[in-house]
Formats: structure tokens, sequence, C-alpha cells
């Protein structure tokens, strides 16, 4: 598909045009407010579309109408979602030339439109033997050129991301994220388990006994010079979860294959750190593994030791995440950085709380959870702050080691966040639970069934804006 930009959308000689309309407003096609509006009673309501067939009167073979809903509610977000419906809209109909033309639309879209279009167009069908063309060759808009091409990137980077987290576990294996994170030409280095061992990451190494599959510890590292800030940022990589020996059930284990969208995350925005040149020096690290119950699995009861020498009780071996991350985050506080931020898909607990709609977030600075809230709404996302109380961490108490690796079930999204806490030390941080967000059981706005990206668009745009 190939974005380009024109002076006059409605001119293009295209399969579809698609306009908008505001409820209570007329749409600036004369031919589309006789036939759809006037005659058949097309309000505009959000994300409503009224197809036309112009019978040679425009340039475009079919008009598509949007509804935008009502005009002082409109914003950024629900333009990109609309755009998106159209774009599937354009694929159903097999249209292979799409033009979009807004009107009445007070601020800039290109940004909004870009993404929308993206992720409208997102499909993961890389194991199915038949493949539906229904792509849309070219599309044309009037927009923006440099926020098209930030767009195009980022998108690139989401697309990355959900197709990695879609991946089966059979394919995106501890080895494979490590492999796939070498090929991005930065300075790269995978620690295998015997150099985990002599750093002392003795939580890490404990979730990934149980597997056949080798735990990768990954650190990958932008720079540039005379940065204006560092950054760490952890994605949670855990590329199969069965619980370990408490092993989950059946059903629950169908999508657990998504519990490295963290790690997703991260490697799509350092696949395009690059290419977007910030002032900022940018650490990727993920702990890689499976939690597996093989004949090496670690057990309730064990008592773990983390890198920064505090122990652990495991009380439950499917709270393996905040493990792996305990490690992750002693290593980047030694990284010399200004903040870390952590991406997992980490507790039921945020998602019974938060649903899919919004991911949790809490930390140790409330400058930074506050900018990074603002800077996911802008882009599509949204951060709910949860509290990190000290009372949280009660549960945690252990009798015969510094803590617990998990407590009540009461406030389970804040009690993994005062675990996760214990880890850090000297630095700015915020945790970032996307438990909810990272991967849909049914089409959710603007997305299909699946993985999401969650947390590519609000950390990269993060990252942009230092």
């Amino acid at each position: 598909m190939e974005i380009k930009l024109v002076e006059d959308a409605k001119s293009v000689a295209c399969d579809l045009l698609v306009i908008n309309k505001f409820e209570n407003e007329s749409t600036s096609s004369d031919f589309a407010n006789k036939y759809a509006v006037e005659d058949d009673k097309f309000e505009g309501k959000l994300n409503d579309t009224y197809l036309l067939q112009t019978y040679g009167q425009t340039p475009a073979k079919k008009i598509l109408i949007v509804g935008f809903g009502k005009k002082s509610e409109f914003n950024s977000n629900k333009l990109r979602e609309a755009v998106a419906k159209a774009i599937k809209k354009a694929s159903s109909i097999e249209a292979k030339t799409v033009a979009f033309k807004f009107d009445g639309v007070d601020f800039d879209y290109s940004e909004q439109l870009t993404m929308g279009i993206y992720i409208g167009d997102y499909v993961f069908d890389k194991y199915k033997s038949e493949k539906k063309d229904k792509h849309i060759n070219e599309i044309y808009v009037q927009a923006n050129e440099g926020l098209v091409h930030k767009a195009e990137k980022v998108a690139a980077a989401m697309n990355f991301a959900r197709n990695l987290a879609n991946e089966p576990a059979q394919f995106a294996t501890p080895t494979e994220l490590a492999s796939i994170a070498l090929d991005f030409g930065l300075e790269t280095k995978v620690y295998d388990r015997e150099e985990c061992e002599k750093m002392g990451m003795g939580a890490f190494l404990a979730v990934g006994r149980g597997s056949a599959q080798e735990p990768k510890f990954i650190h990958m590292k932008y720079t540039c010079d005379n940065p204006k800030k560092r950054i760490a940022i952890i994605g949670k990589g855990i590329c199969f979860d069965s619980g370990g020996l408490d092993i989950k059930p059946a059903s629950s284990m169908l999508t657990m294959k998504d519990d490295m969208s963290g790690a997703a995350c991260v490697l799509g925005i350092m696949s395009i750190i690059k290419e977007f040149n910030p002032q900022v020096e940018v650490h990727g690290i993920i702990a890689a593994c499976e939690n597996m119950p093989g004949c090496s699995a670690y057990k309730p009861g064990d008592i773990l030791t983390a890198k920064n020498g505090k122990t652990i009780e495991v009380d439950n071996t499917d709270a393996e995440g905040r493990l792996t991350l305990a490690d992750a985050l002693c290593y980047a506080c030694e990284l010399g950085v200004d903040e870390v931020i952590d991406l997992a898909t980490l507790t039921g607990a945020c998602m019974v709380a938060l649903g899919t709609h919004a991911a949790g977030i809490m930390g140790n600075d409330e400058d930074l959870v506050k900018r990074l809230i603002d800077v996911a709404d802008r882009n599509g996302e949204r951060y709910w702050q949860l509290p990190l109380w000290e009372e949280y961490g009660d549960s945690l108490k252990s009798d015969v080691a510094d803590m617990q690796n998990t407590g009540s079930r009461w406030g389970g999204a804040s009690a993994a966040g005062i675990f996760l806490q214990k880890f850090v030390k000297d630095v700015k941080w915020a945790h970032i639970d996307i438990a909810g967000t990272a991967f849909l059981d049914k089409p959710q706005k603007e997305f299909i069934k699946g993985a999401t990206g969650a947390g590519v668009r609000a950390i990269l745009n993060y990252i942009l804006e230092v």
C-alpha cells in the first residue's frame, strides 16, 4: 500500500472517495447530500457509513460517507477510528484505489489519518494457505507530508510488534527474539544462561528452568552525540506462559503466546528508532524465557535471589513475569539512565479493574507518570494511574525470605507494582500493565481480534517528544 499526497483528493479518479459528515451538517459533496442525506436521511452519527454508487457523475466510482458524530465532541482519536472503519469497508468491496477528503475538521488530522489507514489495513495471515488479496494499492490524501511520513514509521513499528505478538510460541522463542534484536544494526548484547548466572539473575533464570528453550537476556542500545536524556524501556518477554507447576487451565493458555507483548513493543520501537534519530539514548531490554512445568521447573516454596541480592519466596509459579522483570529492572538501573519504563502483560487484576480499554500505570515519579498518560492519550492509547501505597505490600511479606512473589488477590495490580518497585534504585520509574490492552479476543474500535501493538505509539512518541 502506498500513500500519495495530492492537492485535491476529490478530483482523483479512484475506486472509492471517503468523505465525512457531522451530525446536523451537510457533506462537502452535492451528490452525496442529494442521495444520502436528503433522500435516505443519513445522519452522520459517529462511525456510521453510507456507500453510494456515483454512476460516472464524479471522478470516484463510489463515495463512502463516514459519520463523524457531533462536531463539538469530535477529536483525533475518533477520526483515527473512523478512518480504520473506512479502510475495512474499502477492503470489503475490494477497492484498490481510495481517496480521503475530510472537511470541517478544525485540527491537523494528517498523523491520525495515516495511523487509521495502517491500523485498518492490518491482517495477520502468514499461516493461511489461501490468502485473499483485499489490500488497497494506492491511497490519496490531502495532508502534511512530514506528519504522514512520521506516522508511517510509527505504524510500521506498531505492525512489527503486532506481527510478533500474533506469532505462535513455536516461532517467537527467546532465541528468535534475540536473533531479531541482533538484526536491527544497534549496539546489542545477548546474554545466555551462564552469563546471567554470573550476573546473579536468579529470579529470571528460575522462571526459564522448566523449558527446553534457552533463556536469553537481550540489551539493545541506540545512542547519539550529547543525548538530552537516557531512557531504558523494558518489555516482559515470557514467550509462552503455561503457569509453570501452578499450571493454568487449558482455556487460559490459549492466548499465552501474547505474554511477550511487552517485549514485542520494545522490539517494535527499537526496529525503527534509528530512522527517527532522536536526541535520546534508548536502551531496549528484554528478559526472554518460557514458563513451563518441565522436570527442572521452579517450585512453590522455592527461595530465589534476585540480582540486587533480595530474596523471594515463590508463592505461585504463575506470577512469573514480575520475577523476570525484577532482574531486568536491577540491570537497567545500573546503566546510568534517567528513566526506566517497563511494559508487561502482568496481572489479571489490572484487566479486571480496567478491562480492555485502558492499561494501568504506576511509578515513583508523578511527573513521569503524568507525561506518559498525556502522550498516550494524544496518540490513541489510554493509561489509568493506579496507586502504589505501601499498604499494598503487606500481603507480600514472607516468613522465610525478604518477600513473596504474590499476595492477596485484592489490589493485585498495585501489589505487583510494589513488588517491582523493590528492584528500582535511584532512577525515575514507571510501570505499565498492558494485560488488558495487548491482545483482544474480539474486534474493538479500530482493531481486529488479536495483538494491538500496545505501548508502541505511546512510548515511541514519548521518546520523540523529549
